[in-house]
């Protein structure tokens, strides 16, 4: 089989996928990263009654239209308190922010904007303009307002509306369900003592990390030995949990001690595609179980997750109805990068964000799949296309962004 161009890889394995309608309702407290599957609108209208925005006094504003007037207190207004009375001609109420304003008030004029001649009287020091330091019912939103539309992905700004507008629970989409396999005799639990020919296996961790990040929950089927009835038994348990996505980890390739692809085939997985022209990455599977994708990634930590990043995370965000990461953006390089084979290379570098914005990008020298410690310390891939040309300092390439957030 020949290798597959990324692209061509990508859009094979997302054209199959699509965004699970499935809903669910959560709590506030349980919300937060999830998709809206219907609109939200207001159950009440925000604030309820004209309100203070500041400390001060509730006025009739043609009383206070010049510098001067002397106003007689009747009373105070505070939040959860409302006076219950008439402001007429000549009276003000003692109020606070967030206080109802009492029937026949409509102006607050400042604390500090009078003088406290005596008990029971003000005199005004400002002429405030009708209405100031009143905000209106309804100035954030109505009863029945959508404001939160399907689609939207809830966040600590969301949360906040959704709360106000008196929602306890919300409904979202279903998140994809990931059961994660990792195959291999020389894989030790991290926390425990490896055998003298064992590696501790890491790559779960950082896969189930990302696809948590996008949308997914996780079920982890722990290390499985490299036995076909081991490897069986495991993913019966996948499928019997339903999951949407089967992602394994290691044991795709086809040398002699590597039978996940042959026990997933044999156990009625359609084969969609293997072998990827990329480096690194190359021995990713795609296949699937019916309506279950599977995504074999390769046994080598940076090379599993340089794989998640470019064809998991798009495949589980579409299933959670999330846009996509747009991790590429352009960089300058800020020194030369070699001419490229026939394999799309993704290579780990450093970040700079210069003070005009200008990014600038720089290979680290040795690029192995498996250091672990350079892949933390990269905040970027450099994308090099095949058979790309040298490329020389200061031109401008693509790179895929580690850390959208930090750049």
């Amino acid at each position: 089989m020949s290798l597959l161009p990324v692209s061509t890889a990508l859009s094979r394995l997302l054209e199959r996928a699509a965004p699970i309608e499935d809903k669910e309702q959560v709590s506030l407290h349980e919300a937060d990263g999830r998709v809206l599957a219907e609109d939200i609108a207001a159950k009440l209208t925000q604030p309820p009654f004209h309100a203070s925005a500041m400390d001060g006094y509730a006025v009739k504003g043609a009383d206070v239209a010049t510098v001067g007037a002397d106003l007689r207190v009747i009373g105070e207004s505070a939040a959860g308190h409302g006076f219950p009375g008439t402001v007429e001609a000549g009276e003000a109420v003692r109020i606070f922010t967030g206080a109802p304003l009492p029937e026949g008030a409509d102006t607050v004029i400042l604390q500090e904007d009078v003088e406290v001649p005596e008990d029971g009287r003000i005199r005004t020091g400002f002429a405030p303009a009708t209405g100031r330091h009143v905000r209106p019912r309804g100035q954030d939103f109505e009863l029945g307002e959508v404001v939160l539309e399907a689609g939207r992905q809830l966040d600590f700004a969301s949360l906040l509306v959704a709360a106000g507008m008196n929602h306890g629970v919300l409904p979202v989409r279903r998140q994809p369900l990931v059961a994660l396999i990792a195959t291999g005799d020389e894989l030790a639990t991290p926390g425990t003592e490896p055998g003298p020919n064992q590696i501790i296996a890491s790559s779960t961790y950082a896969v189930a990390a990302l696809a948590r990040r996008s949308g997914a929950k996780i079920l982890d089927l722990g290390i499985v030995p490299d036995r076909r009835e081991a490897i069986a038994e495991a993913v019966g348990r996948a499928r019997t949990a339903r999951a949407d996505v089967l992602i394994t980890l290691g044991g795709a390739s086809v040398g002699d001690h590597d039978l996940v692809q042959a026990v997933l085939v044999g156990e009625g997985m359609e084969l969609d595609f293997w072998k990827i022209a990329m480096r690194p990455g190359k021995p990713l599977m795609v296949g699937s179980f019916g309506a279950m994708h599977v995504l074999g990634l390769p046994g080598n930590p940076v090379s599993s997750m340089v794989c998640a990043l470019l064809f998991m995370e798009p495949l589980l965000r579409k299933l959670a109805g999330l846009p996509a990461s747009g991790r590429e953006v352009m960089a300058t390089t800020v020194a030369a990068l070699p001419a490229n084979d026939h394999r799309q290379d993704y290579v780990r570098a450093w970040l700079k964000r210069e003070a005009n914005g200008k990014l600038l990008v720089e290979s680290f020298g040795k690029q192995d799949s498996s250091l672990m410690k350079q892949f933390s310390q990269a905040e970027c891939l450099i994308i090099r296309p095949p058979h790309a040309p040298e490329l020389p300092a200061g031109m401008q390439c693509p790179v895929l962004l580690l850390h959208p957030e930090r750049s």
